[in-house]
């Protein structure tokens, strides 16, 4: 059976910008190799695949062009946005999704869709060798959570001009490596870029999960409860940020750039 797939840019409000990612509503169960062949083709930072439940919610799972992953931000977003924009659900509807990270949901406020996340704090660690030498910076700081490194820098420009050795950078034993500064300009409170070689994404432009940490990490430095937040890779993205506790709302625009139907497999 040929299934409908739409590419959506997420975190941002024109086309070509923030991250893209495939959204597939299928029509009928698929297996997870399928699944995986899928992403793989579509060969984005991650593919979004649900299944709609008796009640009305989603199953949600995400794929990267290599493995499945077990959170990811970007990818929900565009999710929501295809449900309202499709008529899946009504604009006043909440976006219900069962994932590998418990009970996603997102609301949509006017031209935003505001998803609720757990937080994912992270610890003081000391990075692996590799890293620093792969990122090829001094890290004010260091810490881990059970997704990423995260790693801390003097200033935006650092961030900005990263060139990582993806070889050195593949090796080290996570999903992933954020890094960050406090922003120059006042229009964020900070900037970051992440990077995932192990799961096959070079660099990731705009990562909602990496927030996850971003936005409890940064709002205890900065002793504030709402954050906005720029990914400053190539493509760009502007975040929005609440911390609620051990949730942390993440907020983001998206524009729908593709619809195609799938017919092999």
């Amino acid at each position: 059976m040929n299934q409908r797939v739409h590419v959506v840019d997420a975190f941002t409000d024109r086309a070509f910008k923030g991250n893209p990612a495939a959204v597939c509503v299928l029509k009928e169960p698929r297996v997870d190799g399928w699944r995986q062949e899928v992403a793989r083709e579509m060969n984005l930072s991650e593919t979004a695949f649900l299944e709609k439940r008796a009640d009305g919610s989603y199953t949600l799972r995400w794929f990267t062009p290599a493995v499945e992953v077990d959170l990811c931000g970007h990818a929900t977003l565009a999710s929501a946005h295809i449900l309202w924009e499709s008529g899946e659900l009504e604009a006043g509807q909440k976006a219900l999704f069962h994932t590998r990270s418990g009970i996603l949901s997102a609301v949509k406020q006017g031209d935003w869709i505001e998803m609720d996340f757990p937080a994912e704090t992270e610890m003081p660690s000391d990075a692996p060798a590799e890293l620093i030498e792969a990122l090829g910076v001094t890290a004010l700081y260091t810490g881990r959570n059970r997704f990423d490194y995260l790693v801390e820098v003097d200033r935006e420009e650092t961030v900005r001009g990263l060139n990582p050795d993806m070889t050195r950078l593949k090796k080290v034993d996570m999903r992933g490596v954020i890094v960050t500064s406090r922003s120059r300009s006042a229009d964020y409170d900070f900037v970051s870029r992440f990077f995932a070689p192990a799961v096959g994404v070079d660099e990731d432009p705009v990562t909602g999960s990496a927030h996850c940490c971003l936005g409890p990490y940064w709002g205890g430095k900065l002793g504030k409860m709402t954050l906005r937040a720029y990914q400053a890779s190539s493509r760009g993205g502007i975040l929005r940020v609440g911390l609620h506790g051990d949730r942390v709302l993440i907020g983001g625009q998206a524009v729908t750039v593709m619809r195609a139907e799938l017919v092999g497999g």
